[in-house]
C-alpha cells in the first residue's frame, strides 16, 4: 500500500514543475531569476490570501430574505406582522435580561456580602493603597455591583471608619471589579471563532482600560493625592443641596426582582462599620415597612461614666439612673416575594438563585444573539451599520467618538448599571453590528454613566455625611475622566483596543485562555497582590518591583520586535532562544488537548462499563429468571440430533478427499 501511494504527490510535483518550467521559458531570463521550490510557492499564496483577509472587518450581513419587492400584500402584511413579534421579544429578552442580571448581583451578595463586609472592616490592610485597591476588585466581584461595594465605601467614610484617601483606591478598584461581568458573557459565544474573536475583544477592551488607568494614576494619587485634592476643592466651593436619586429603570425592572428577593443592605454596611448586631441579622428583608419610635426613659445603666451627661445621672439605692433616648422598632408591613418565609441560610437562598439567573442569563443572551442575527439582515442591518460605525465627514470626523462617549454615559445612565450597557453591546459586537473601534468609547462613556448615578445617590445622602460622600463620588467620576483623558483622545495612545484585538486572535485560536486570562486577571493577580501587602511593604517592594521591572523589559522588547529589529541583539531578535513552552501556547494547547480528550475518555469509559455492567446484571437476571428446561429434554431427540451432526461431520470428509 505504500508503494501505492508515494507515487501520486511525487506526479503532482512533476506537473507542478513541468508547468514552472513552461513558464520559465516563455518568460526568459525574467522567469530564471525565480528560485522557489513548488511547495513554498503554493504555501505563500495560501498565507497571502490568508493575510489579504482582515478578522476584523466587520462581516456583510446578507439579506437571505424575498425582496420587499417581490412580496405580495399578503407576504407584506406577514413580513411587518413577523418584524413586530420579533422587536416585542426582542425587548422582553432584554427586561429578562435586565432582571437576571439584578437577581445575579443579589445572588452574590447573599453568598459573598457578610465576607465582603468582613474585609472591608479591616483598616490596618486598608492603609495600603495596593491592598485598597485589591479589596475593592474583590469585593466587587463578590457582590458584583460597583454601586453596593461604593455604598459600603461611602458608609464607612460617613461614619469616621474610613478617610477619603483611604477611600480613593478602593474606588479604583470597584471601577476594575465591575468589568467582569461583560467578560464573562462574552464567553457564551465561544462556539463560533470569528464572533468569539469580536466579542471577547470588544468586552475586554473595558478591562484594559481600567487596568492601564488604575497602573497609571493610582502611582500619581499616591505620590501626589491630585484626586483628593482636586475633589475637596470642588466640594469646599459649591454649596450643595441634598436631594434624591432618580429611579428610572428600576421603576420597570423592581417589579419582577422584588417579587423574587429583597435584601436589607444595611447589613452588609453595618458589618463593615463594626455594628455587632448586623452579623446576626439575615440578608433577606422580611418587613418591608417599619416605624421606629424613639421615646425618652430612666434607664439603668452600670455605671455614672455610662450616663447621658452628669446632670442627668442620678443614684437611688444599688441603682444608677440615667435620662436616655430609647427606640423601639414595630414591625408594620411583611414583603411579598418568595424567599421571605423560606427558612434556609442566606449561603442556600444564594446558590439557588445563583444557579437560576445565569440559566435565564445565558439563555436569554443565546437568544437575543440569535434573534439579532435573523433580524439584522439586508438593508436594515446596512443602515444600522453605517449609523454606529460612520465618522462624521472631514474635518469633524475627531467629533464621533466624543459622540459616543455621550451616548455610553446617557444608556447607563437610564439603565443605572455599567454592567448592563457593556454587557448589552457585547452581543453586537460580536454579531459585526459594532465595531471594536466604536464599542472602545462606548465602554468609557458607560464609566461615566456610572459615575453620574453614584453622584446623584450620593446628593441623597444627610447633611452630616454629604460632603464625604459627594467626594468619594467624585473621585470615582474624576478618577474616569482621567482615565479617558489618557487613553482617548490621541490615536496612538488607544492602546486598549490593540491589546483587546491581540488577544481576541489568541482567544480565537486558543479558546481556553480566555477562561486563564478571566481566572488570572480577577482572581489569581488580586490575591497574590493582597498576599504580599499583607507580608509587609519590604515583601511587597522586593517581589513586586522585580516582576514588573521583567515585565516592562518584556513588553519593551515585543515592541522592538515588531518594529525595529536592527536595535535589538541578534539573540533578542526572536524568543527562539527559550523553550517553546516558554514562548508560545502550542505546547499548552497539546497539554489542554489531551487532558481534555483524557476526561472525556474517561467519562465515556465509566458510561460504557456502567452500560457493560448493566448489561451483565440484566443478562444473569434474565437468566435466572429463565425456565431450566435443559435437564427435562428427552435423551432421545438428543440421540437423534448426534446422529445427524455425525452424518454431517462425514460428508464434508468426503467432499474435502474429493477434491
Amino acid at each position: 500500500m505504500d508503494s501505492l501511494r508515494l507515487p501520486q504527490p511525487m506526479a503532482h510535483e512533476n506537473k507542478c514543475n513541468g508547468n514552472l518550467n513552461e513558464n520559465h521559458e516563455n518568460k526568459g531570463n525574467k522567469g530564471k531569476e525565480v528560485e522557489a521550490s513548488p511547495v513554498h510557492f503554493t504555501v505563500a499564496l495560501i498565507e497571502d490570501n490568508q493575510e489579504d483577509e482582515d478578522p476584523w472587518d466587520l462581516p456583510e450581513l446578507k439579506d437571505t430574505g424575498v425582496p420587499w419587492s417581490a412580496l405580495d400584500s399578503r407576504g407584506k402584511v406577514l413580513t411587518v406582522l413577523v418584524s413586530v413579534g420579533k422587536s416585542v421579544l426582542l425587548l422582553g429578552l432584554l427586561y429578562l435580561f435586565i432582571c437576571s442580571l439584578d437577581i445575579l448581583s443579589s445572588a452574590f451578595q447573599l453568598v459573598g456580602g457578610k465576607a465582603a463586609g468582613d474585609i472591608f472592616q479591616d483598616n490596618s490592610v486598608l492603609s495600603n493603597p495596593l491592598a485598597g485597591l485589591v479589596i475593592g476588585v474583590l469585593v466587587t466581584l463578590l457582590v458584583q455591583s460597583s454601586s453596593t461595594s461604593s455604598s459600603i465605601v461611602v458608609s464607612m467614610v460617613s461614619s469616621g471608619l474610613l478617610t477619603v484617601q483611604l477611600a480613593v483606591p478602593i474606588i479604583m478598584g470597584t471601577n476594575i471589579g465591575t468589568s467582569v461581568t461583560n467578560t464573562l458573557v462574552a464567553m457564551t459565544q465561544a462556539g463560533d471563532r470569528s464572533t468569539f474573536r469580536r466579542a471577547f475583544a470588544g468586552a475586554t477592551v473595558h478591562d484594559f482600560f481600567n487596568w492601564l488607568s488604575v497602573v497609571v494614576l493610582l502611582p500619581l494619587e499616591v505620590a501626589t493625592g491630585y484626586l483628593y485634592l482636586l475633589t475637596k476643592l470642588i466640594i469646599d466651593s459649591f454649596k450643595i443641596q441634598t436631594g434624591e436619586a432618580p429611579e428610572l429603570l428600576n421603576v420597570i425592572t423592581d417589579i419582577v426582582t422584588e417579587s423574587i428577593i429583597q435584601l436589607d443592605e444595611s447589613v452588609i454596611s453595618g458589618i463593615a462599620t463594626g455594628d455587632p448586631d448586623a452579623r446576626n441579622r439575615s440578608l433577606i428583608k422580611k418587613w418591608c415597612q417599619t416605624f421606629t419610635n424613639t421615646t425618652l426613659m430612666n434607664v439603668t445603666v452600670p455605671g455614672p461614666e455610662n450616663c447621658t451627661s452628669p446632670s442627668l445621672c442620678w443614684v437611688v439605692g444599688n441603682y444608677i439612673f440615667t435620662l436616655k433616648n430609647i427606640s423601639e422598632t414595630y414591625n408594620i408591613h411583611k414583603c411579598k416575594h418568595l424567599f421571605v418565609d423560606v427558612n434556609l441560610p442566606d449561603l442556600a437562598v444564594g446558590l439557588i438563585l445563583l444557579a437560576l439567573s445565569l440559566l435565564v442569563l445565558c439563555s436569554c443572551l443565546v437568544l437575543i444573539v440569535k434573534l439579532l442575527n435573523s433580524m439584522l439582515k439586508g438593508q436594515v442591518a446596512a443602515v444600522i451599520k453605517n449609523i454606529l460605525n460612520t465618522d462624521f465627514p472631514f474635518p469633524f470626523g475627531w467629533v464621533t467618538g466624543y459622540i459616543a462617549i455621550l451616548v455610553g454615559a446617557g444608556m447607563t445612565f437610564i439603565v443605572q448599571s455599567s454592567s448592563v450597557f457593556t454587557t448589552a453591546i457585547t452581543p453586537l459586537v460580536g454579531i459585526g453590528v459594532i465595531s471594536i473601534e466604536r464599542a472602545y468609547p462606548l465602554c468609557l462613556g458607560s464609566n461615566i454613566g456610572t459615575t453620574t448615578t453614584a453622584i446623584l445617590a450620593a446628593m441623597a445622602s444627610p447633611g452630616d455625611t454629604l460632603a464625604n460622600a459627594l467626594q468619594i463620588a467624585l473621585v470615582h467620576f474624576l478618577f474616569n475622566i482621567s482615565g479617558i483623558i489618557l487613553w482617548y483622545p490621541i490615536p496612538f495612545t488607544r492602546i486598549p483596543i490593540r491589546l483587546a484585538k491581540n488577544l481576541g486572535n489568541i482567544t480565537a485560536t486558543y479558546r481556553w485562555f480566555a477562561a486563564v486570562y478571566i481566572i488570572c486577571c480577577f482572581f489569581f493577580l488580586p490575591l497574590f497582590i493582597f498576599g504580599l501587602s499583607l507580608a509587609g511593604w519590604q515583601v511587597l517592594v522586593g517581589v513586586g518591583v522585580p516582576l514588573v521591572v521583567l515585565f516592562i523589559i518584556i513588553g519593551v522588547i515585543n515592541v522592538l520586535q515588531k518594529q525595529k529589529p536592527g536595535c535589538l541583539p541578534v539573540v533578542l531578535r526572536s524568543w527562539d532562544f527559550l523553550p517553546l513552552w516558554a514562548h508560545s501556547l502550542a505546547p499548552w494547547d497539546k497539554v489542554v488537548g489531551v487532558i481534555t480528550a483524557t476526561c472525556c475518555c474517561c467519562c465515556k469509559c465509566c458510561q460504557v462499563t456502567a452500560e457493560d455492567q448493566e448489561h451483565r446484571e440484566n443478562k444473569s437476571v434474565e437468566n435466572n429468571n429463565k425456565p431450566q428446561t435443559e435437564v427435562y429434554d428427552n435423551p432421545a431427540m438428543i440421540a437423534e440430533k448426534d446422529v445427524e451432526n455425525g452424518i454431517k461431520i462425514e460428508l464434508q470428509i468426503l467432499k474435502m478427499t474429493q477434491l
